[in-house]
């Protein structure tokens, strides 16, 4: 069993922390199978610590049967073979707290495998102990589902089950069944795994779906979308699930209490924080704000504002901004522009060089907490893979229109003359992608100027200015392509602008005296009367002396 460390004293770690997100399977394979692993992790831990994050969260690693690739669980206590063993997670959350990092672990709470032996038991019998476990209903007269929810893996969110002549919900694939949250027994179980975890030295979860969690009582149908309403932030838009408004297979207001007893078992243990994924296409922010006011409530939350298709401006990021300044501005925001779940973020918004540099610049100086996703700070563009590849049941479902997410989840790319670019000698999950190759980690490392040395030096700044990790703001406004923002905490006042555009554009410092810094970000100095002359793509951070 893994004891607490030093690292575990600062309860308050979790504000303003950046956040390394590692997709396991495509991390580091170390036993030669062709599948990253827990090893594998331990074997990269010091590169992971060189970028300068405060933590790592990693993707689920529990026993499953991988039809969602370990989003699917059949024992929350246990690790998957193909990652390793409970061994080899207790060998690397000691190798992280080393390396001065808190391990985070993915928490799938709102439904398991249909193979789990809850599912198996409770499918059994309308009258055993763990019957109500799930969410089951009768059909209506005439044989169809209990209502018109719908899953985001497509189709109806109800699928028929012979044995207790019922339906079973799963707001995904059919064989991911969803608990029963209205059950104290199911709340119980799950925060006896959220325990065993504690147990075991973890510094915090990310909790998957975190607003699935309860399914409304009654059943009651949801809500049709106009057309012009719909919105394609959270599902591809050829998905009949954005012509809903899914306020009661999701967003119940109940949550907020299973939510408190999660917090005061978080709060037995020192210096642990939670961070929520809100899937949500309209209420985010809002459900950003419910969850995470108030020491009853999580640390973090983020939403999906900043993984959308939308390409970003400097107006839609002060939207967002004034958005989530009315309805939550208290709350504990987190910000990722990539994923496991969404293409990235290079390719998404189509990005220059230079603009990766100023996105990369931009989301360690937001305000709130920052998530990075492997290969991010490579510029990994995403990777195309061929049909006949393609293991995501989402991509298989909707291809060609929508392509899945494996193109997100390819291996990483280490060694750029190495078979597989180190990730494995055998022959991977994925294939590793041909145009990857170019932006290996070995190449990076050689050269001073990178992208991978540009997000340490932004890491680097974000751990030396307490203004960019925890300090207030003003605001953040947009003067046309201009977004701009001051950040303050102790005596230090420092203002941000960013050109986020490919023409040249003039701005000013707000009165008083500064000094410009972070010139190895690429930052400008002012001209005359604080006049400001931002280049495509640049950026100015500013100290205030007077």
């Amino acid at each position: 069993m893994v004891q607490q460390t030093q690292l575990q004293t600062d309860p308050d770690w979790w504000k303003g922390c950046t956040i390394y997100q590692i997709y396991p399977r495509s991390f580091q394979d170390s036993n030669d199978d062709g599948i990253g692993d827990l090893g594998g992790i331990v074997d990269r831990m010091g590169y992971i610590a060189s970028l300068g994050v405060d933590a790592i969260w990693i993707s689920p690693f529990f026993t499953s049967p991988m039809k969602d690739f370990g989003y699917d669980v059949t024992d929350y206590c246990d690790v998957d073979p193909m990652f390793g063993t409970l061994a080899d997670f207790d060998a690397l959350v000691e190798a992280a707290h080393h390396h001065g990092l808190r391990v985070m672990i993915d928490l799938v709470l709102s439904h398991t495998s249909d193979q789990h032996p809850w599912f198996i038991e409770s499918r059994a019998s309308r009258e055993g102990p763990r019957s109500d476990w799930y969410v089951w209903a009768d059909p209506k007269p005439d044989g169809t589902a209990p209502n018109n929810w719908l899953s985001i893996f497509g189709g109806p969110a109800w699928q028929w089950n012979a044995q207790r002549e019922q339906y079973y919900l799963h707001n995904f694939l059919t064989s991911q069944p969803d608990l029963n949250f209205h059950s104290e027994d199911v709340q119980n179980a799950l925060l006896g795994v959220t325990r065993f975890w504690l147990d075991r030295g973890v510094d915090g979860f990310r909790l998957d779906t975190v607003n699935f969690y309860y399914a409304d009582r009654d059943l009651r149908d949801n809500p049709a979308l106009p057309k012009e309403e719909r919105s394609a932030v959270l599902t591809p838009s050829v998905n009949p699930y954005n012509h809903q408004d899914h306020v009661f297979s999701k967003n119940r207001p109940e949550n907020l209490e299973f939510l408190a007893r999660f917090r005061a078992l978080l709060d037995e243990y020192n210096a642990i924080t939670s961070l929520g994924e809100i899937g949500d296409a309209l209420h985010g922010l809002d459900l950003l704000g419910q969850y995470t006011s108030g020491n009853d409530a999580l640390h973090m939350c983020y939403a999906f504002e900043f993984l959308a298709g939308e390409k970003l401006t400097a107006s839609r990021v002060a939207q967002v901004f004034d958005e989530l300044g009315r309805v939550a501005g208290n709350g504990g925001a987190a910000w990722a522009f990539s994923n496991h779940d969404v293409m990235r973020h290079g390719s998404r918004w189509d990005l220059t060089p230079a603009a990766l540099r100023l996105h990369a610049t931009l989301l360690l100086c937001l305000p709130g907490a920052a998530c990075l996703y492997q290969g991010e700070e490579l510029g990994l563009p995403e990777a195309e893979v061929p049909f006949e590849d393609i293991q995501d049941p989402y991509g298989i479902e909707f291809w060609p229109e929508f392509k899945g997410r494996d193109g997100c989840r390819t291996p990483m790319a280490w060694t750029a003359d190495a078979l597989n670019a180190g990730f494995t000698p055998s022959v991977p999950w994925l294939p590793v992608s041909h145009s990857h190759l170019e932006h290996a980690v070995d190449i990076q490392e050689k050269a001073p100027g990178s992208l991978l040395q540009h997000y340490r030096h932004a890491l680097a700044f974000r751990k030396e200015h307490p203004a960019l990790r925890h300090g207030t703001h003003d605001g953040v406004f947009a003067y046309g392509d201009v977004l701009h923002f001051t950040r303050s905490a102790d005596d230090e006042t420092l203002f941000c602008a960013f050109n986020m555009s490919d023409t040249p554009s003039m701005h000013a410092l707000p009165p008083g005296e500064w000094e410009t810094i972070a010139q190895e970000l690429g930052g400008c100095s002012p001209g005359a009367e604080n006049r400001l002359h931002l280049g495509p793509w640049q950026v100015c951070i500013a100290r205030r002396t007077g």
